[in-house]
């Protein structure tokens, strides 16, 4: 079977810590055929220098942020760029494992769905294992998607083939699961491959720490990008507030 080619988008921002092992992950994938995008947003600290370094890799193309726009309008300015068949997201400080795509593109395609997505493990900021796995449903409906999102952006893949090219709704946080609603409303359920094939980095600067204004975009997304109405858009957020208030107190994983 031909390789399809995947565009793999990075946005970096400040990220001269971990950006080389993010990228370096991506080349390392025993799937050849990608193209990798790395989209700085203003960065003030030693990334743009960095990507210049790395942009000499003949798969890899670097694009500069006129200013600084935020994840959002980063990532979606690296989905214009995109020429690969599938297109799939990974931040500038989380890792691939080699066999990703190599797993996960031949399982979409048999599957025939638009979107798909894996577990993953929690890492430390030194790399070191954060004790946590996020395990991945076999399938994700619309309407599970709009009770808790359940796709990890740095494993989601989706298919132009199928969806064509769509963009994140241009939220500060949160974007990427208005994507995800946009995906399965129009094209039918996500499916989930539950393998470990990425590792999602924590560290003090992660937007998800931030759970109280994680919380106030939820409300955006289920009002502005989903359109739903304020009792059906409050009964989805109930959702969301009651699963975090789980997490809060450890009664699930």
């Amino acid at each position: 079977m031909d390789e399809p080619l995947v565009s793999v988008i990075i946005p970096v921002y400040n990220a001269e810590h971990y950006l080389r092992s993010s990228v370096q992950s991506v080349l390392d994938q025993s799937w050849k055929q990608l193209e990798i995008l790395l989209i700085d947003d203003c960065s003030t600290d030693n990334s743009r220098e960095i990507m210049l370094e790395l942009s000499v890799h003949p798969n890899i193309r670097s694009i500069y942020m006129p200013v600084n726009s935020g994840a959002a309008a980063t990532r979606n300015a690296g989905i214009l760029e995109a020429t690969g068949r599938f297109i799939a997201f990974l931040d500038a400080d989380d890792r691939w494992m080699p066999d990703k795509l190599e797993r996960q593109i031949p399982f979409m395609m048999r599957e025939k769905c638009a979107l798909t997505c894996t577990a993953y493990d929690w890492v430390e900021a030194n790399g070191a294992p954060a004790g946590r796995t996020i395990h991945t449903p076999q399938t994700i409906t619309h309407r599970d998607l709009l009770k808790h999102n359940s796709i990890g952006c740095l494993t989601a893949v989706y298919d132009t083939a199928i969806c064509g090219k769509l963009y994140m709704p241009d939220t500060p946080q949160r974007h990427d699961w208005g994507l995800w609603l946009s995906i399965t409303r129009q094209f039918g359920p996500a499916k989930g491959l539950d393998l470990v094939l990425a590792a999602y980095r924590l560290h003090d600067q992660s937007l998800s720490r931030n759970k109280l204004r994680s919380a106030r975009y939820n409300w955006i997304i289920l009002r502005e990008h989903e359109g739903l109405s304020r009792p059906v858009a409050a009964w989805y957020y109930l959702h969301f507030l009651i699963r975090k208030s789980w997490k809060y107190l450890g009664w699930n994983s």
